[in-house]
């Protein structure tokens, strides 16, 4: 039976360590950090993420700004609303909800983000310095995945690594940070042949693929760290990840859990990057 990676347990301690930090400047006078946060229309799910951002800044004293726009509001309305918090100098993240409706770009929006202020890692800059290997802001779900399997005490270096999911949000992020670390890399995706057979041979697995228990036990190389990234809703309403998480437990020697896995990280490091975009605007 592996060992659980209790995402809400790491990312609370992540949490401990930036309250005492933002603590620490409060205490000498010093502006703290403030995130922005806009979300379009009322889309549940999205609410739900929002709600989630907003108390973990609450905890660890990021001050926070919640933008709300409906539905129906102009792209242009959008972006200069974007526009005006990266002129503001007491804004140090800013973060747009993803998805957005149909009639807005999603491609303009992350565009219009300073670079500096990108706190999702997702602007063009940010990628590009993270694949040139030079200093930018790491993707909070990529970030997070790495600061979980460093958590299992596991050395990544020279292990073999398989990816399977090749989004620009995590599939091809996380692989590049594991590739910085020394793993030997393989991405895989849908059109891979024979899947099983090249999962089996990972000694860190990461499934990010948003297909619902793709991942079985017979597919999992024992005693190996699983991550399992998906989050995807059954007919009886229950959440599960991309690896069946049964069958893969009584072989993997680490792996996460959904929910309480991946999920609470990615919330941690969003709070991570905006003290750390606050330090490189400030200190």
């Amino acid at each position: 039976m592996s060992s659980i990676i209790d995402g809400k347990a790491v990312s609370l301690a992540v949490k401990e360590e930036l309250k005492a930090r933002i603590s620490e400047l409060a205490g000498e006078g010093k502006r703290i950090p403030c995130l922005a946060v806009i979300i379009v229309g009322d889309n549940p799910a999205s609410r739900s993420y929002v709600r989630g951002k907003i108390k973990a800044a609450e905890f660890v004293g990021i001050d926070s700004r919640l933008i709300e726009l409906p539905e129906n509001v102009q792209e242009e309305v959008l972006l200069g609303k974007i526009a005006a918090l990266n002129a503001d100098p007491l804004v140090d993240g800013i973060l747009v909800q993803l998805p957005l409706p149909a009639h807005i770009c999603e491609d303009r929006v992350i565009d219009a983000i300073s670079v500096e202020k990108d706190v999702d890692g997702f602007h063009p800059q940010n990628v590009a310095a993270l694949w040139l290997g030079r200093p930018c802001i790491v993707p909070c779900t990529p970030k997070g995945i790495i600061h979980l399997i460093r958590s299992t005490g596991v050395e990544v270096s020279g292990r073999k690594a398989v990816v399977v999911g090749r989004s620009n949000i995590v599939g091809k992020p996380v692989a590049k940070l594991l590739l910085d670390l020394n793993a030997t890399v393989t991405i895989a995706h849908s059109r891979t042949r024979d899947l099983a057979a090249l999962t089996r041979e990972a000694d860190i697995l990461v499934a990010a693929v948003g297909r619902p228990r793709m991942i079985t036990g017979d597919m999992v190389k024992p005693g190996a760290v699983v991550i399992d990234v998906g989050i995807n809703r059954t007919e009886d309403g229950h959440l599960v990840g991309d690896v069946d998480f049964e069958s893969a437990s009584a072989v993997a020697g680490w792996i996460t859990p959904v929910p309480g896995g991946v999920g609470p990280m990615t919330i941690a490091m969003l709070m991570r990057n905006t003290l750390e975009a606050y330090k490189a605007r400030t200190l």
